[in-house]
């Protein structure tokens, strides 16, 4: 089967221009913004756009079962009550109608921070968001949702929620599955102290997916390599087999028969090393 292997593309210009840009690399999956990702203000989605880029994509040789939109950066799902929480639910709340008119089935999200309110409490407020935010989604009846949230591991600093698979799968127990999957982060796990640079080491981690989720509510890899040592708690993504997971276990990754239809996304530097053209290269080497 044909490796779904695509980057973070830019949507300068308008939302149309990230399947060109993506098709332009030889991306066979990508992952977008919805919106600009600093910001809590969204630019509306005109209806004119929405038809370019469902007509594009259609046009394209990516299924758009391979496209994925990120949750900008300024949200906080799992922060104590308050001003900016509300504004967190709200903005997803935004992302899940934006995907649904775009047809874009899954939005990303990360777990955010529970800011020295302790993990139960921190899970207890991201549960809420997300049951919060489609729930005011089915209110507008606008159309039936057809998006999956998927809930990101993050590498373990301070506060964070969602650095161990297990914590992954209490929040998918509360939650449910049928609106929800898992996207994994391979330099979020080797920073949260799963040693991906070999065979016995990917086994290992999907095994306890395996066990802890089913491999089947695994909708996502984000496939980067780590600057930072293992269980360094460190998010510094960094070139393909360039860093410290190393060649041998993303080779073991992606010819993994459980992952052969995996979206793999790239979200690599941009440098005078390796652009995204290069990193998709090297890792299409890497497939048997």
């Amino acid at each position: 089967m044909a490796l779904k292997l695509g980057v973070h593309v830019s949507i300068a210009g308008g939302i149309s221009n990230s399947v060109s840009n993506a098709t332009s690399i030889g991306c066979t999956a990508f992952q977008i913004f919805s919106r600009n990702p600093r910001q809590w203000k969204a630019k509306v989605l005109g209806d004119d756009e929405v038809q370019r880029f469902k007509e594009d994509l259609r046009q394209s040789s990516i299924n758009p079962d391979s496209t994925i939109v990120h949750m900008p950066y300024l949200p906080n799902l799992s922060a104590p009550h308050s001003e900016m929480y509300e504004k967190s639910v709200t903005t997803l709340t935004d992302e899940i109608t934006r995907c649904n008119s775009l047809g874009i089935p899954y939005l990303v999200i990360h777990l955010g921070s529970h800011l020295g309110k302790g993990e139960k409490n921190g899970i207890s407020q991201l549960v809420n968001a997300c049951q919060s935010a489609f729930q005011v989604y089915k209110d507008k009846g606008l159309s039936k949702n057809s998006v999956k949230l998927l809930l990101e591991n993050s590498a373990g600093q301070k506060n964070s929620i969602g650095s161990k698979i297990e914590e992954i799968q209490l929040i998918l127990e509360l939650l449910g599955t049928s609106e929800y999957g898992i996207c994994l982060d391979t330099c979020h796990l080797f920073a949260a102290g799963y040693d991906l640079s070999d065979d016995e080491g990917i086994n290992k981690m999907l095994d306890l997916v395996e066990k802890c989720v089913g491999i089947q509510h695994l909708k996502l890899i984000h496939l980067n390599d780590s600057k930072g040592e293992l269980g360094s708690n460190l998010d510094r993504h960094y070139h393909i087999g360039m860093g410290k997971i190393g060649e041998n276990g993303f080779k073991a990754l992606i010819n993994d028969k459980r992952l052969e239809n995996m979206p793999f996304i790239m979200e690599t530097p941009i440098d005078s090393i390796r652009g995204d053209k290069e990193n998709l290269g090297h890792v299409k080497q890497l497939r048997n």
